[in-house]
């Protein structure tokens, strides 16, 4: 170090002088539980609107339960996955997480495809409801979406796309549990053929614009990172 150099001690307090204060963020499993709070509230306050009589009816049969318990699984698991993944140094194994609830949502929904033994009297849908329950999806994923995707910039996730796909399968797996109530009719191939193509256009969308948006605030930090040195 030559005579000119500032001494370490005023260059450390002239950098730590232009840092600001952070709030260190809760556990990726608190903040994943607040969110899925908000799923719950979302649930609530759709209730009164659903058929609640039919609903205790349709989940006596064995592959519409598994379906749904697997559909709010995969939704708890895929944001703790995000939340997990958008903290620096955690491993990329996380995202591995939502894997086996996803095999149990999506085998239970494929069973119900086949299972007129077990409801002879299957209400098979038409082109009306099946929109509707696209539209449903779509309208509720894409919020919880926006609203996971919003908790997730506050952290800094080195792999935007990931996180922000996570955070979409986490919000349409929430959405196809919140349908459960306003789904009437027993289950079918091009059904979850819907079902299936809204779940891979919101992950799609979320990895696009999510990631975008979660990449933007991590070159921010770096680049408030660089300044300051």
């Amino acid at each position: 170090m030559s005579n000119h150099d500032p001494p370490i001690d005023d260059l450390v307090e002239d950098l730590t002088r232009s840092l600001t204060p952070t709030r260190r963020l809760p556990g990726p499993g608190r903040r994943a539980l607040a969110w899925f709070g908000a799923v719950l509230v979302v649930g609530l306050v759709l209730v009164p609107m659903s058929d609640v009589s039919g609903l205790r009816e349709r989940l006596g049969v064995p592959d519409l339960q598994w379906a749904a318990f697997g559909a709010i699984l995969t939704a708890f698991a895929a944001a703790l996955a995000a939340f997990q993944s958008s903290v620096p140094g955690r491993s990329p194994v996380w995202s591995w997480l939502p894997l086996p609830p996803l095999v149990i949502w999506l085998g239970a929904s494929g069973l119900g495809c086949m299972r007129g033994w077990l409801a002879p009297a299957a209400n098979i849908a038409g082109p009306e409801e099946m929109r509707g329950c696209f539209v449903f999806l779509m309208g509720v994923s894409l919020p919880l979406s926006v609203l996971l995707v919003l908790m997730l910039r506050r952290a800094c996730p080195l792999r935007p796309n990931l996180t922000a796909a996570l955070a979409g399968l986490a919000a349409a797996a929430a959405a196809a549990a919140l349908l459960v109530p306003f789904h009437p009719h027993d289950a079918t191939a091009t059904d979850l053929l819907i079902h299936f193509v809204a779940v891979l256009l919101v992950v799609g969308l979320n990895g696009l614009f999510g990631g975008r948006l979660l990449d933007g605030t991590a070159g921010s930090l770096s680049r408030r990172r660089k300044a300051s040195l």
